[in-house]
């Protein structure tokens, strides 16, 4: 076992142990999958799912799925024992992407047992994990703007948690008090928490590359910073004058013939402006980083800043506009919260997002698609504890609040595979 092992690692990159680890992970899940799911089921039971939003007439119904749940459970649990004996005998080209495939095999079983007898909506339920995940994609993609260019943004959930501050106090200032229109105010409370983020950015870029303080300090420092000033301020001021607290909610707007496509459209096109502001911000970001001079410019600061300042790129400027408009990004996702899905600020609403974002940049190997998809993964689990609350699961609820967390933890204990970040993330240059 060893041998066959060594020899799997030495062919598709990964440790002895890892491959050993997968394989026992994947056999483990097919057993779990018949003990936990299967054998409790009851043979005449079923599983129904749907898969169109009804209360929509533009979309075309799409028929149920309807599955016998034992039978399907113990498919589930053999197609998991089945690439656990892969892993060990010849190994996954990609075994992470095998690690994904038996997560997801191990999540429909739970969804499939948890429908016995009942039914769930597929399409609600990704739609919900979709707009939960914009924040952690917003969040995740403003690490990946700071860390390529070398600089630890420990500080997004503060970023965050004044963003959503600024954008309801400012955006309630000009609809309730300035009486200025609802799309005006909302347009003044965006860029409001946007220059925020700015500032917030460019305060963690002075303390890391002009003075040289610690990132991680720096990080920690602002986010005290910004949940003291959040908190004080919502006590007293919003707290008293609620007209302060209103900015409202911007309205969703359906994209023509793609929101009507089955299943993809409610999930994808049926959102408000600042869901498809993510969806042009991660494109964006992605052409920029690998098919842009400043793309190029960015990562060569954050693999080699030496090399990169001998061939005349200024390595500090760079830093400097990449950790302020992470900020910026930051900061959107915080207005996000405010402006697009709950219409108020709470004191600590962000509730650990930012630091989920890192966990997810980090899962998507710092990379904006990836990063994007990680996040899915923690939306997904955000709102299937939700779902599952509704759908009555014999699980206490406490660990159904859990459950984004502990995806968190899985995921930055390394569970899903050795990250490779940038080789000068969070070290700072000194200019010879």
């Amino acid at each position: 076992m060893t041998a066959i092992a060594e020899r799997i690692g030495a062919r598709h990159g990964t440790s002895r142990t890892r491959s050993i680890t997968y394989g026992i992970l994947f056999l483990v899940t097919g057993l779990a999958i018949i003990l936990l799911f299967a054998r409790p089921t009851a043979p005449a039971q079923i599983s129904t799912f749907d898969l169109t939003v009804r209360a929509d007439p533009r979309l075309m119904l799409v028929p149920q799925i309807v599955l016998p749940t034992r039978l399907t459970l113990y498919v589930f649990a053999a197609l998991s024992a089945l690439a656990g004996v892969w892993q060990l005998v010849a190994g996954f080209r990609r075994a992470n992407w095998a690690l994904g495939g038996v997560a997801l095999i191990f999540i429909v079983a739970f969804l499939t047992w948890a429908t016995r007898d009942g039914s769930l909506n597929v399409v609600s339920l990704l739609r919900t994990a979709f707009l939960r995940s914009v924040p952690l994609a917003l969040a995740a993609l403003s690490g990946v703007l700071c860390e390529r260019s070398a600089v630890i943004n420990i500080s997004i959930e503060g970023m965050m948690l004044m963003g959503a501050f600024v954008g309801a106090i400012m955006g309630s200032l000009a609809l309730n008090v300035l009486g200025w229109s609802f799309a005006v105010s909302q347009g003044f409370g965006l860029l409001s928490a946007l220059g925020s983020g700015a500032l917030l950015g460019l305060l963690l870029a002075v303390l890391s590359v002009r003075f040289k303080v610690d990132q991680i300090i720096a990080g920690t420092a602002i986010n005290i910073l910004a949940t003291g000033v959040t908190s004080f301020f919502s006590a007293r001021i919003l707290s008293q004058y609620r007209f302060l607290n209103n900015p409202g909610i911007i309205p969703p707007f359906a994209i023509p013939v793609l929101s009507a496509i089955p299943i993809i459209g409610p999930v994808f096109f049926d959102h408000n402006l600042l869901v498809y502001v993510m969806m042009v911000l991660l494109i964006g970001i992605h052409v920029m980083l690998w098919y842009t001079v400043w793309g190029l410019r960015t990562r060569s600061v954050g693999e080699h800043p030496r090399a990169a300042d001998t061939l005349g790129i200024d390595v500090f400027r760079n830093r400097y506009i990449n950790v302020t408009a992470g900020g910026m990004v930051a900061a959107l996702g915080g207005a996000f919260l405010v402006l697009a899905s709950v219409g108020r600020f709470d004191r600590l609403m962000t509730a650990g997002k930012g630091f989920i974002g890192l966990a997810a940049m980090i899962f998507g190997n710092w990379t904006p698609f990836g990063a994007f998809g990680a996040a899915t993964i923690f939306g997904f689990a955000d709102a299937l504890q939700t779902r599952l609350a509704i759908l009555r699961v014999p699980i206490p609820s406490q660990f159904l609040l859990m459950t984004p967390y502990i995806v968190t933890i899985i995921v930055l204990a390394g569970v899903v595979g050795e990250a490779n970040p940038p080789a000068a993330d969070g070290q700072p240059y000194e200019k010879e």
